[in-house]
């Protein structure tokens, strides 16, 4: 990469636990290093690259029921080894544990998904031509060896959403995860192999990130998937175009959580506090913007500020922790800045505001009032326990203020009534928009935004053909010739 397209390495989604340029493994809760790992060398990048390649051109001409059982076979082995998996997300990234045990079971129902579903999903289609007779099929093939581009939040979610369609469709994955996720990547690797994929169908890397345009660059590269910041997708996009490689991008969110009414105002602030404080709110989707009318703004507005003081800090490991650390010290500095940003200007602390007087990168929950177009908490994803609430006269304000953002990902409606919940829906400018649950995420049902959120969409039957060779096979019957034949 050039110095102007490299992606940074300062945002909370990016960023290596204590800003060096390392893979590692540092317990965000101790501050301990406990791993760490060279950097995939430079010149051994072709040979990665070649044994993707190689293994493409072998792993497509196996049936897709194979494929499909290599990709069950990792949905098994990850429920055996389900705990396992969940303690290194704990050590890596700070997840509790609880929560860690939950995105493995949503990464093994992912699996299942397209094991079960892929190949029906694969298919040809037939198209009646509109002239010449004979028939037209639509096949959808695999196109080759892809790069993806992988953030800690979600350390096997993230790769999983990935890996499983493209695997049973047939292309090969080269993975660059997180520098702070070291042992789940290897973990990953680990899976697939011993599930049977061959070599070269999913690969490791640690890749370093000025290391990257090679393998996006590289012909025998297809296409390029990334999750994490705005401002890493913008690199990554430019440098897939000017190789004119297909790119995925699911970026970051400022989700818009509307509370239309509250006749269950406990459901209501429940939904509120989950979609925002689910993993320590690091999430992409998390509702980071809680946009109340102004006749249940003051019972929801005393709700929140009840359940966000419950919540005790403490080892992630712990099962009577309800609030883990962020991912790192940076990250929790990141965040505090932007929090302490807004109170600078004018902003109102309705909880939290600060950092515990604890080790570890925690951040007390807090929740904002009076925030202005000045303040970053305005315009910036807070990535991670802060949101902020706005008080509104109606809908139409309330759809102005949700869509005043320079990202699309999701967005949630809470109403009792659901003409107009939906009527409020049509309205949003998100790629996924949730009515009386916070956003969230399952197999079947399509995930990705627009704006600055990014394109493309992952999971559902969408995702086995984003990387994939819609091919038109026109058959036309042979016309006899009108001379005698010999004989």
């Amino acid at each position: 990469m050039t110095a102007t397209q490299t992606p940074p390495t300062d945002h909370p989604k990016t960023a290596s636990a204590a800003g060096s340029r390392r893979y590692a493994t540092v317990n965000p809760f101790t501050g301990e290093t406990e791993r760490e790992f060279d950097f995939t060398p430079t010149e051994a990048i072709d040979g990665i690259i070649e044994r993707a390649h190689a293994g493409y051109q072998e792993w497509r001409q196996r049936s897709v029921e194979d494929r499909a059982a290599v990709v069950r076979r990792a949905a098994e082995l990850m429920d055996e080894r389900i705990h396992d998996l969940a303690a290194l997300t704990t050590r890596e990234m700070g997840k509790r544990t609880e929560e860690a045990v939950g995105e493995l079971f949503l990464c093994s129902m992912i699996l299942k998904y397209y094991a079960d579903n892929g190949p029906g999903f694969l298919q040809p289609t037939t198209v009646q031509p509109l002239f010449g007779g004979g028939e037209a099929v639509v096949e959808t093939q695999p196109v080759g060896a892809l790069l993806a581009i992988e953030p800690w939040n979600y350390p096997y979610y993230q790769v999983v959403r990935v890996a499983g369609p493209n695997l049973v469709l047939g292309n090969t994955v080269i993975l660059k995860h997180s520098e702070i996720t070291p042992q789940c990547a290897l973990a990953i690797e680990q899976l697939f192999t011993d599930a049977g994929a061959p070599e070269g169908v999913f690969t490791n890397t640690f890749l370093r990130i000025e290391d990257v345009e090679q393998v996006i660059a590289d012909p025998r590269i297809a296409g390029v998937t990334l999750t994490g910041s705005e401002r890493a997708g913008s690199a990554v996009g430019a440098l897939a175009g000017k190789h004119l490689k297909k790119s995925v991008l699911e970026l970051g969110g400022s989700d818009p959580f509307i509370v239309l009414d509250a006749d269950d105002l406990a459901a209501t602030v429940k939904a509120a506090i989950t979609g925002r404080m689910q993993n320590t709110g690091q999430a992409c989707i998390a509702a980071k913007r809680i946009i109340v009318t102004e006749d249940v703004y003051e019972p929801v507005v005393a709700g929140l500020q009840q359940a966000l003081a419950g919540f005790a800090p403490g080892d992630p490991a712990d099962p009577g922790t309800t609030l883990a650390p962020l991912s790192s010290e940076q990250a929790a500095k990141d965040l505090h800045a932007q929090i302490q940003d807004a109170v600078d200007k004018g902003a109102t602390v309705l909880a939290g505001g600060g950092r515990p007087d604890l080790p570890g990168a925690f951040v007390e929950p807090t929740l904002l009032a009076d925030v202005t177009p000045d303040m970053r908490a305005y315009h910036e994803e807070l990535f991670g326990p802060a949101a902020v609430v706005y008080k509104v006269k109606d809908e139409d304000e309330a759809i102005a203020l949700a869509n005043d953002t320079v990202y699309g990902l999701g967005a949630t409606v809470m109403s009792g009534d659901l003409d107009r919940a939906r009527a409020v829906a049509a309205r949003l400018e998100a790629g996924m928009v949730w009515i009386n649950q916070p956003t969230g995420s399952s197999p079947e049902l399509p995930f990705g935004g627009i704006k600055r959120s990014g394109y493309g969409r992952e999971l559902s039957e969408l995702a086995m053909f984003e990387f994939a060779n819609r091919r038109l096979l026109r058959t036309v019957p042979a016309k006899k010739s009108d001379r005698p034949q010999a004989g």
